[in-house]
């Protein structure tokens, strides 16, 4: 789920310094969310300079340099004169600066800008010190251009997204300051004490050609899906405790037949989650007539930890992705300028691809693991819909088809946009990731997923309230925050948006899960 909090009183508390190294993950959540400053190194200041002189040296070749003596794209057979040469990189900006629709949010537009920045600062794209300089002063300052929902296919780069924001230092285009306010780019930066760039040869190519802006999209998203995921064992040991299910089937010895590590630390969540459980402990005697429980009970730290697995994949990619050069052409180590393909948006659209699938299937044993709660065929015992006077009272019922409808979509959202490609560009650009849609969907998807598990843990605490004796420590601590945040116990019919909406609260912004991890230290 998308963070779009008031970042306006966090500016300035952190500095992140691009070029001495690969841009961390935390660099990222930093600057995209938390406002950071950013600085270029010496070392890449220098680095920068080395390959500007060389780019320079072949503006006068009379042999041509796609990107710097011709035009783009299927116009790459067009030289063009020198004295054109800047008219070419600005009429390449505003031409490619084509995005439609609903605005993008801050934080993406942020880590794209991060992003595009730590490829300047490697040296390998030919631009003056001041391009890149003119990146990290509009991130410093809280500039952050209107970038548009549609425009770009995930290949040369995320274009039009890309272009917006490089409309921006040459003083062109809407922005929008630190404050939210809409307002032109050559207003923003007079107002922060800065001053548009004129781009020189190749360097509006440099800032266009990247895979920056679904890159951005996958590191935010890895985020918040480490935290989910542990939201998520939360959500299925609280459906375990308050359905009287068994804890014996998560011990670790059970789990290490099956060496997965994303099920091993899965497993290990729900058992500290329920450990010294009451509520537990009252059936597991021999008196007890319940065998096996449920898949959606039973199999949790499985499907769980089949995500785990699949995030932790996403995450070797985009580390991978955060040491990469990517811009078309390119300027290696030797001073050779040479096209590649290193922009197509592959590696990075296919597991964005991937990890929409495990949020649908996350999402889709938390709705069941809910439903179990509500149908007194299943529940062991509670009132139908958990209602307080069943018939007058409708309970959860509703809660459950909100959450129905949302893993429905979230099935949708599950089909990759990887498997497309429509060609472009007079068929020179014939094949396309279609990367920037998979990061699109996979926000959509988590967004999803944080309510579903929202809903799961608010039944489940109803759930284990209605039962005796006391449940677990971490259980009780985490029922306790969520009374704390005004969501009331059980009881006659209420409006129960607010009380959905509190709990999505409380599971976005990781306050839940610190209220449980007060109990059981660190979860996995």
């Amino acid at each position: 789920m998308s963070q779009n909090r008031d970042n306006s009183q966090d500016a300035g508390q952190h500095e992140v310094v691009v070029g001495t190294g690969p841009v961390s993950f935390q660099d990222v959540i930093d600057v995209a969310r938390h406002d950071a400053t950013v600085r270029i190194s010496d070392e890449a200041i220098e680095a920068i300079e080395d390959s500007s002189d060389r780019i320079r040296e072949l503006a006068d070749f009379e042999r041509p340099v796609y990107g710097v003596s011709t035009g783009f794209g299927a116009l790459a057979s067009r030289h063009i004169p020198q004295d054109m040469r800047r008219q070419l990189q600005r009429s390449l900006i505003r031409s490619h600066a084509a995005g439609s629709g609903p605005e993008v949010e801050r934080e993406v537009i942020r880590a794209l800008m991060l992003l595009r920045l730590s490829t300047l600062a490697t040296g390998r794209t030919g631009v003056r010190p001041e391009v890149a300089k003119a990146y990290a002063d509009m991130l410093s300052a809280g500039i952050t251009p209107v970038v548009h929902e549609y425009g770009s296919l995930g290949c040369s780069g995320d274009l039009a997204p890309l272009a917006h924001c490089a409309l921006a230092i040459i003083g062109e285009g809407p922005v929008r300051t630190r404050e939210g306010e809409l307002t032109t780019s050559e207003e923003a930066l007079s107002t922060a004490g800065l001053k548009p760039v004129e781009l020189a040869e190749k360097e509006g190519l440099a800032l266009i050609n990247g895979t920056d802006g679904m890159l951005g999209q996958l590191v935010l998203a890895i985020s918040d899906l480490d935290r989910l995921m542990r939201l998520a064992d939360l959500a299925a040991a609280m459906s375990v405790e308050g359905q009287l299910g068994t804890d014996r089937v998560f011990q670790p010895d059970l789990q290490a037949l099956r060496p997965h590590p994303g099920q091993a630390a899965s497993a290990a969540n729900m058992t500290s989650i329920l450990a010294d459980s009451g509520i537990v402990f009252s059936h597991k005697g021999e008196d007890c007539t319940y065998v096996q429980d449920a898949y959606s009970l039973r199999c949790s730290p499985q499907v769980a930890g089949a995500a785990r697995d699949t995030i932790d994949h996403a995450r070797t990619v985009a580390t991978r992705e955060l040491a990469s050069a990517v811009d078309n052409p390119v300027v290696t180590l030797d001073g050779r300028v040479e096209s590649n393909g290193n922009f197509h948006g592959a590696p990075v659209a296919y597991v964005l691809d991937f990890l929409a699938i495990a949020v649908a299937d996350t999402a889709s044993i938390s709705e069941r693991r809910t439903d179990r709660f509500l149908d007194v065929a299943r529940n062991r015992g509670l009132p139908p819909f958990l209602a307080d006077d069943a018939g007058v009272d409708s309970g959860h019922m509703i809660a459950q088809y909100t959450q129905a409808a949302i893993v429905s979509e979230l099935k949708r959202l599950a089909n990759p946009a990887s498997v497309d490609s429509i060609p472009s560009s007079a068929m020179q650009e014939d094949h396309v990731s279609m990367g920037w849609s998979a990061a699109r969907k996979l926000r959509k998807a988590i967004d999803g997923l944080t309510r579903v598990l929202a809903v799961e843990i608010l039944t489940a605490a109803r759930g284990i309230e209605l039962r005796t004796p006391e449940p677990a420590p971490a259980t009780a601590r985490v029922i306790e925050t969520i009374r704390e945040a005004g969501v009331q116990g059980p009881g006659p019919d209420r409006f129960l948006a607010p009380e959905i909406e509190s709990v999505v609260r409380l599971v976005s912004s990781g306050d839940l899960l610190d209220a449980v991890q007060t109990v059981t230290g660190k979860l996995q």
